[in-house]
């Protein structure tokens, strides 16, 4: 396939289905046209953009910070709950488990209740969990509040894609990655203070003091969904003439859904790989403690970087075929430079990673919504695609962690990480494809 994609094609190829709220069958196409009021009033764009983007932000400040503030604070939490690192270890593992589960059901209740009812049922759930993990110190307690907001946050990863694109469907690279961005950015605000700020008023505090972000959230959710309505409750908006409506797709029999799933979930393994094992690695290759820690560093905070450059790149045009194949080859790079070139350039490494692995998670989500004819379908492949990439995503740390003990080697798992990646690299060409979910050419 010769020709590439850009969001101006996109937005063409949007144009004429993205208003669209459940899945139609030709027939009700033609009920829904003949049907629908000719005095149909629509809440105001500009309105429901800047409502539906401060919806997003605040829902994003929620989505990383309680996994990430654990992960800094988890010496001072084990300490303090009396917990083996075994333990402690199941609290790391259990975020990508409900994460899958979360994305497998919420397309289902989000069709049956409506987006908004079901965000809004979730942050609630998300900011309860928050505050148990604080307010019951114990083992129990900690690791029932962690299921339940990760719970939440695996139902809210899915459904944000189509709430996009059912609400801004004009403007879904500008929201999906200033929501992109702003978990990031939001995740590491938290684990550079939560430590010192535990050391102030006490770990209890420092962790679930943050559940006021789920509290602001909350408000502006049902804020948004007493303004617009529930999403199953919306008009049906008739289709352009001469445009059919499509079928209902199985998206778990989908070729297209299929790829993109095992394109996020290589992404995932690798990010929560390196993540979990970058600065141990470095100091194999002979780096020094502070420096293998800072690689780290440098691997999170590429992430502010690949989110504004692809998200200004897709909205000037630029095709986003060879944006996806440049991300995934960085990552493969990354792999090259830590297992065989020179530990004087570990920060080029690692952040070379860093920048992949942060724009193909923010190019999968804005191909739910980019890639698909409704709401509906932006849900059913959001959480196919995430339910497989998460559990994919799972054995990553595992395998690596047991490969290392088994040869007290990274070469292994570092060579079948590259492997994997170049692997990828034929994925991110498949999937960035000027096609929709139906393998239909734009």
């Amino acid at each position: 396939m010769t020709c590439l994609f850009s969001y101006a094609d996109s937005r063409a190829a949007m144009s004429t289905s993205s208003n669209l709220q459940t899945d139609l069958t030709p027939q009700s196409q033609s009920q829904s046209q003949s049907d629908a009021p000719s005095n149909l009033k629509l809440p105001s764009s500009r309105f429901t953009f800047w409502l539906v983007l401060c919806a997003m932000i605040l829902l994003a400040t929620n989505m990383r910070s309680p996994i990430v503030a654990l992960g800094s604070i988890a010496p001072v939490v084990q300490e303090a709950l009396n917990i083996s690192e075994t333990q402690i270890g199941w609290l790391g593992a259990v975020p990508m488990l409900t994460f899958a589960l979360g994305a497998f059901v919420s397309p289902a209740i989000g069709k049956r209740f409506g987006l908004e009812n079901t965000l809004i049922a979730m942050i609630a759930l998300l900011t309860t969990g928050m505050m148990i993990r604080s307010l019951i110190p114990t083992w129990i307690g900690f690791l029932s509040g962690t299921l339940l907001l990760t719970l939440a946050i695996g139902f809210a990863n899915t459904l944000a894609a189509p709430v996009i694109k059912q609400r801004t469907p004009n403007h879904i690279p500008l929201i999906t990655g200033l929501f992109s961005l702003t978990m990031t950015v939001s995740a590491g605000i938290v684990a550079g203070v939560i430590l010192p700020l535990s050391a102030q008023v006490g770990w209890q505090w420092a962790l679930g003091g943050w559940s006021v972000l789920g509290i602001f959230a909350f408000i502006i959710w049902v804020l948004l969904r007493l303004r617009l309505g529930s999403s199953n409750h919306q008009p049906i908006v008739p289709l352009a003439k001469g445009v059919q409506a499509p079928a209902h797709i199985s998206m778990w029999r989908t070729p297209f859904a299929w790829q993109i799933a095992i394109f996020m979930g290589l992404q995932s393994l690798l990010f929560y790989t390196v993540a979990s094992f970058l600065p141990s690695i470095w100091l194999s290759k002979g780096l020094p403690a502070v420096s293998a820690g800072q690689m780290g560093s440098i691997f999170q905070f590429m992430a502010p970087v690949a989110i504004l450059s692809l998200t200004w790149l897709v909205n000037r045009g630029r095709p986003i075929q060879a944006l996806a194949v440049l991300a995934a080859v960085l990552n493969v790079i990354g792999l090259l430079g830590i297992s065989y070139l020179s530990v004087d350039l570990a920060w080029l490494w690692s952040a070379l990673m860093g920048i992949g692995c942060s724009a193909i998670f923010t190019l999968c989500m804005m191909l739910f919504s980019m890639r698909t004819y409704t709401a509906n379908q932006s849900s059913e492949l959001s959480g196919m695609a995430q339910a497989v990439g998460y559990l994919i995503a799972f054995f990553g740390p595992l395998g690596t962690g047991w490969l290392h003990e088994a040869t007290d080697s990274w070469d292994l798992p570092l060579f079948i990480m590259l492997v994997l990646m170049v692997i990828n690299v034929g994925f991110a060409w498949v999937v960035s494809r000027p096609v929709m979910v139906d393998g239909k050419k734009i």
